[in-house]
């Protein structure tokens, strides 16, 4: 069947997608590389692309000005600081945070805001730390800080089929917040695994009963509004070019400044101090975000956050949610109903299936018309052939990712176990402990740019693969 004629039972399924047309035209101006050079991208999940207008206003600002080292008070500092101060209001204004309560700390990357807050929690014997199975590693890395100080780790598992969290176990282990002690909750408003969405209302749930929350919004921002003036986490992490795509190397923890009182950074550095003395070997720290941002801030890039931004903001969220709800039921839909002459399904697709409380993330694996599932590097490698852009693997993720290809603990302990495992594990050597079990998937993601043919041309692909 034509492009034109799916796109007819595609806008009968969906009609809302008429209301994004403007994005259609977003995609000729500022998005022309992808059908100039014939790329059908499908890992937003993974990076956002950049608009070329973004890079066009960047340039122009590093043009039209000389911007040197912002620690100083001589005019090239004072213009980067100047800069970088504007980047950081606005970062707050973007999610709607109140100056008074909320600081903004640039980071390297979400990883680096996450590392902050786990080397600086106050972790005791006193403390625990709950957090999902679908979580990112970097929000799985802060167990390590926990164990280190004797603080109490508990996970919350997610629960096949729909990959969500059961609810009355969570609330249950969060009415066990130790009140001799700090108690930190992490979950994420979207799996980077799946795109399941978990109910930003555990945030305030929570909070009621004596934990400080942080929030991995890394994968929800780009495609849904967050308006921390109703959603107050204590700590939220991001990266930006999951945003927007440019600049990379640039993340953010947006933390209440109450929040942040909280922590202790076990060193300082260039940057995070008042004063600091080698003889006497005494520093003073700095106060607020400047605590946090060890050395000189990335000043010629930040101002590319405040554009990203902005550009973001002119398209705005209400079409972007709306399309990649569109796309994303549309290849939900399809893919499910995608069998062999046997019978057999070509698709397995993690995570609830219902368009509603997900995002545009689909974790799937594919299978023969005997059932035997195709290894998802396969898949990719056959993907690249056609110049679609996807990811494999566990995506970071391995909460989901073993609840979902149901990997049993006591596989996982014996794998580990192995004498050849202990020191290092290659992904092929853990691939090797399950041996004709999936230990992968194939991850799809879309985005601000994309459009009904990238995601027609992902369908049809998949046919090729159908007996």
């Amino acid at each position: 069947m034509s492009l034109e004629k799916e796109f007819e039972k595609f806008i009968v399924a969906y009609p809302t997608y008429k209301n994004t047309e403007k994005l259609d035209a977003l995609r000729a101006n500022d998005y022309s590389r992808l059908d100039r050079l014939g790329h059908v991208y499908l890992d937003y999940t993974g990076g956002g692309l950049y608009a070329e207008s973004q890079i066009a206003k960047h340039q122009e600002v590093l043009q039209s000005n000389v911007f040197g080292n912002p620690h100083s008070s001589n005019p090239t500092s004072m213009a980067a600081t100047e800069l970088v101060d504007s980047a950081r209001a606005y970062v707050l204004e973007f999610f709607n945070a109140d100056p008074a309560e909320y600081e903004v700390i640039f980071t390297p990357n979400a990883s680096g805001a996450l590392k902050l807050v786990g080397e600086s929690y106050p972790f005791d014997p006193n403390s625990r730390y709950t957090l999902a199975f679908d979580n990112h590693n970097s929000v799985n890395g802060l167990r390590e800080y926990a164990h280190a100080r004797g603080a109490d780790v508990t996970y919350i598992p997610v629960s096949l089929p729909e990959l969500r969290l059961p609810e009355e176990q969570l609330r249950n282990t969060l009415k066990e917040a130790n009140p001799k002690g700090n108690n930190l909750f992490s979950f994420p408003a979207q799996s980077n695994f799946s795109g399941i969405q978990h109910p930003l209302a555990w945030v305030a749930e929570a909070k009621a009963l004596g934990w400080d929350v942080l929030l991995d919004a890394a994968a929800f921002v780009p495609t849904n509004q967050l308006d921390l003036s109703r959603i107050a986490p204590d700590f939220v992490v991001l990266s930006f070019y999951k945003l927007f795509g440019y600049p990379t190397g640039l993340g953010a923890l947006i933390a209440r400044r109450e929040a942040l009182a909280k922590l202790q950074r076990p060193w300082f550095a260039g940057g995070t101090i008042t004063v600091a003395s080698v003889q006497a070997e005494t520093h003073y720290m700095a106060e607020g975000h400047a605590a946090f941002e060890d050395g000189t801030v990335d000043y010629l890039n930040i101002p590319a956050i405040e554009i990203g931004l902005r550009h973001i903001a002119e398209v705005g969220y209400d079409a972007i949610h709306e399309r990649v709800v569109c796309l994303t039921g549309w290849l939900i839909q399809n893919l499910a109903t995608m069998k062999h002459s046997t019978g057999e399904p070509l698709v397995r697709i993690y995570g609830d299936l219902e368009n509603k409380m997900r995002g545009g993330t689909i974790a799937a694996n594919f299978y023969n018309k005997d059932g035997l599932a195709f290894d998802h590097r396969y898949i990719e490698g056959e993907a690249n052939k056609e110049n679609i852009s996807l990811r494999t693997g566990c995506f970071c993720n391995p909460g989901a990712g073993e609840v979902a290809l149901e990997l049993e603990e006591f596989e996982l302990v014996a794998c580990f176990s192995q004498p050849r495992n202990k020191q290092r594990l290659s992904f092929d050597d853990f691939a090797l402990c399950f041996d004709g079990q999936e230990s992968g998937a194939v991850r799809i993601s879309v985005g601000i740019a994309s459009n009904f043919a990238d995601v027609q041309k992902f369908l049809e692909f998949m046919r090729g693969l159908l007996e």
